[in-house]
């Protein structure tokens, strides 16, 4: 029986977003994120002879992204971490309109909800992250019919299939991770919408002679201003964009530079301390 050491790292939900990729560099499989800690699985036959230097290595790399982080790593037997895992992922109902359900759960649609079937793998968007709902809420409320949709880090490709569910004529989703494209394909079928939807890793500089009237960027605060003039080419006139990934105190930086790139805030959502804005290209 093959064993595992269990990483434990206290952290909060924007400290674990950070933490994913160092942790998955270094060859963690498997991953379990509570409120107030991050857990990862490694191998322990991928641990050098050496493992209490690999532990102190480790301990370092981590609090130079959480200084204050309490770290704790034991040895455990292996387990079906997927089996355990789809047991915490059950259907929630987000805004007015959705269900986000994974295939293995059963709900009893007495609302006649939008259901998007979405089974995440290591991909974002699963629908238990707030700016994923903030994201979903905000297209119901400003996406209109026949709308052309670009999602920018489409993840799961949960947006860009939400957009087709609302009645949006064609959706894009591009991301530049193999897996969430890989993940982002095998949900767009299980919704049956292959035929209107395109998921590429398609930088938004190849985009030369395309518009859409709705661009969607659950990213982080950097990655959004980066690409903000090229989301403001990509609109059409009076686009829209749905830009999340931000914390609270983001909000004064990323709405300085809506309204320099020509953007005008047409609304605000918050949870906990997530928010997501909508803007008009004005």
């Amino acid at each position: 029986m093959k064993s595992y050491l269990q990483i434990s790292i206290s952290s909060t939900e924007a400290q674990q977003e950070m933490l994913l990729p160092t942790m998955i560099e270094l060859g963690c499989e498997g991953f379990e994120q509570t409120d107030s800690a991050l857990i990862c699985y490694l191998k322990h036959d991928l641990i050098p002879n050496n493992g209490k230097v690999f532990t102190e290595d480790i301990r370092k790399l981590i609090q130079h992204i959480s200084s204050n982080a309490v770290i704790e790593i034991k040895l455990i037997k292996e387990t079906n971490w997927n089996a355990e895992w789809e047991k915490t992922i059950q259907p929630i109902e987000i805004g007015k309109r959705f269900v986000v359900k994974p295939t293995w759960s059963e709900y009893n649609n007495v609302e006649n909800r939008i259901i998007l079937h979405i089974d995440p793998k290591m991909s974002f968007g699963t629908g238990y992250h707030e700016t994923t709902r903030l994201s979903l809420q905000l297209l119901e409320s400003f996406m209109k019919i026949n709308d052309k949709v670009l999602d920018v880090g489409t993840g799961t490709g949960i947006l860009a299939i939400a957009a087709i569910k609302l009645g949006a004529q064609s959706s894009v989703g591009i991301d530049n991770d193999d897996w969430s494209i890989e993940n982002a394909e095998e949900n767009i079928r299980l919704n049956d919408v292959t035929s209107q939807i395109q998921i590429n890793k398609k930088e938004l500089q190849e985009f030369k002679d395309e518009s859409f009237d709705m661009i969607t960027a659950n990213l982080t605060l950097n990655t959004n201003i980066e690409m903000m003039k090229d989301f403001y080419r990509l609109l059409r006139n009076r686009g829209k964009i749905i830009l999340s990934g931000l914390i609270v105190t983001d909000q004064p930086n990323m709405e300085e530079h809506l309204m320099k790139n020509s953007f005008e805030i047409i609304e605000r959502l918050f949870e906990n301390e997530w928010i997501a804005i909508a803007a008009q290209k004005i």
